[in-house]
């Protein structure tokens, strides 16, 4: 069915044949990811708020798909994420990209953690987990190939700080896509 919101995703497989269910999915992440890609790509452009810190925005397309396909959609869209963009930077395999895919890894392990919370979280608590988690795997990484020195650990706080403020943003903003998408699939 096509609104005025365009067609919009159907995690459970919806009323089609299970080909364009399938193909309906397949597009949905293709455009995910694309849209992740091309926020790295805006982000890399932008301003820093310091070294390493960055608000993370495509990481709210990696919640999209965890929401709606599960860990293993979330895996895949932020792997070609970090990959992709990578590559369209000029950065594959530098120590820009080791702290891209260790703060992507750290992500990952985070929104696996919600999995196995013993209670259920929303997409602003699985934001804070995977922007906390990002944020750990990017210190881990800068302290084993770029600083090598424990000092950098001094910084953690602050810069924990500021991953859970932008958690926070982009939890919201995961929130609001999902519940705009829903309105639309409801139609």
């Amino acid at each position: 069915m096509t609104t005025s919101c365009g067609a919009t995703p159907d995690p459970t497989g919806g009323n089609g044949s299970p080909a364009s269910s399938e193909l309906r999915r397949d597009l949905w992440f293709g455009n995910l990811a694309g849209l992740a890609i091309a926020a790295q790509m805006l982000e890399a452009f932008l301003p820093g708020l310091g070294p390493w810190f960055k608000p993370g925005l495509a990481n709210i397309f990696t919640l999209v798909a965890f929401s709606w396909w599960g860990w293993r959609a979330a895996v895949a869209v932020s792997l070609v994420r970090v990959v992709a963009a990578s590559l369209l930077l000029g950065t594959f395999l530098s120590p820009t990209f080791l702290l891209s895919l260790s703060g992507a890894c750290g992500a990952l392990l985070g929104l696996g953690l919600a999995l196995v919370l013993p209670w259920r979280t929303g997409p602003v608590g699985r934001s804070l987990l995977a922007s906390m988690a990002h944020m750990a795997g990017q210190f881990l990484m800068a302290w084993l190939v770029v600083v090598g020195h424990p000092a950098i650990f001094q910084l953690l706080p602050w810069f924990l700080l500021g991953a859970w403020i932008t958690g926070l943003v982009n939890g919201i903003l995961t929130f609001l896509i999902l519940e705009r998408l829903e309105s639309c699939h409801s139609r």
